[in-house]
């Protein structure tokens, strides 16, 4: 589990840091390493990388052929890259992914609040299914201009929201930009024994 302290220390201060923790612990990965690597219904399984370097260049292997999340909250990896080399490489840096992670939820949790009208329980949860799939109202969200919070408005989307924690493990999987859940899949492909091949989908 990542530390309560390490995500007090480097969530963005925009947003509410009760509301980070629960991001975190709903769509989050212990692993700072994690690359969770989508394309159309299918879970792509390369063989899981071990350092910083094996991450990055995974990443930028596969962004642009398929949705990459990374990291502690999941990030879409290409997310404001017009080129896989633009990945930085402090993705995978736990502090720095928080950091970005909570950055752009926040954004996403306002958009919601927004479109609503007020900063609610269900804000929350739409604003989680929206990180999931990238798309919200028919939009891809990540690209909407960030409205900021709603001005005089009370955020009450911590309260009486303990199903949002209490989920099953498929409600903690990330998924990818496009309206499906992947863990549901009867397709995976394992490309861990596959050398020297280039993944064409």
């Amino acid at each position: 589990m990542i530390e309560a302290a390490l995500i007090h220390q480097c969530a963005d201060p925009q947003i509410e840091i009760a509301i980070v923790e629960r991001f975190i612990a709903v769509v989050g990965s212990d692993n700072p390493l994690s690359v969770t690597i989508t394309s159309g219904d299918r879970i792509i399984l390369p063989q899981a990388p071990q350092n910083a370097d094996a991450a990055v260049s995974l990443i930028r292997r596969f962004v642009g052929q398929a949705t990459v999340r990374v990291g502690v909250t999941q990030y879409p990896a290409g997310y404001g890259v017009s080129d896989a080399t633009e990945i930085p490489a402090d993705l995978v840096d736990a502090c720095q992914n928080i950091r970005m992670g909570s950055a752009l939820f926040g954004k996403v949790y306002w958009i919601v609040a927004h479109a609503r009208g007020e900063a609610g329980p269900g804000t929350f949860r739409e604003a989680l299914a929206a990180w999931r799939t990238g798309i919200f109202e028919d939009a891809y969200v990540f690209g909407e201009a960030d409205p900021g919070p709603l001005s005089g408005e009370e955020d009450t989307s911590m309260e009486n929201t303990p199903e949002v924690i209490e989920g099953s493990e498929s409600d903690r999987a990330p998924m990818s930009e496009q309206n499906f859940d992947p863990y549901a899949a009867g397709i995976r492909v394992d490309l861990s024994t596959l050398k020297g091949q280039k993944n064409h989908e």
